[in-house]
């Protein structure tokens, strides 16, 4: 996939509503679910932790999606980043220009939030296949 579909694929997540482990725009989204649907991981994937868990369980998940590691600084518009939400909980998000894309739970929702992401990064993967 290039970069301007990986955006565009999670673009079309905004609106849906968040659901725990969800896989499906049409019954709900959680962050990782978000990440599949931007990289058209199929099967999505299963069996993790965003909560307590540690970064290198959903790096594993990234790499069954096929995603390559992206060096810390050179995060750009298309890859996914795995950002540290509070104390204990993993967060996945999808950079978009201007932004990133991502399920919030406390809005019960996808959204497209303008800005850096407020959280440190932990890991960065791309699935694109263009290179710069």
């Amino acid at each position: 996939m290039t970069a301007e579909e990986v955006i565009a694929s999670a673009r079309r997540c905004v609106g849906a509503r968040f659901r725990a482990q969800g896989r499906d725009p049409a019954t709900g989204l959680d962050c990782v679910g978000v990440a599949a649907a931007a990289v058209n991981s199929d099967p999505p994937p299963a069996r993790y932790s965003l909560r307590g868990g540690h970064w290198r369980q959903l790096a594993m998940v990234a790499e069954a999606m096929g995603l390559q590691t992206v060096f810390p600084g050179e995060e750009r518009a298309g890859d996914l980043l795995m950002v540290e939400a509070g104390p204990g909980q993993l967060h996945m998000i999808v950079m978009v220009p201007g932004g990133y894309v991502h399920a919030d739970a406390r809005l019960r929702r996808v959204v497209e939030a303008p800005g850096a992401p407020p959280w440190p990064v932990l890991a960065a993967w791309r699935g694109c296949e263009d290179e710069d």
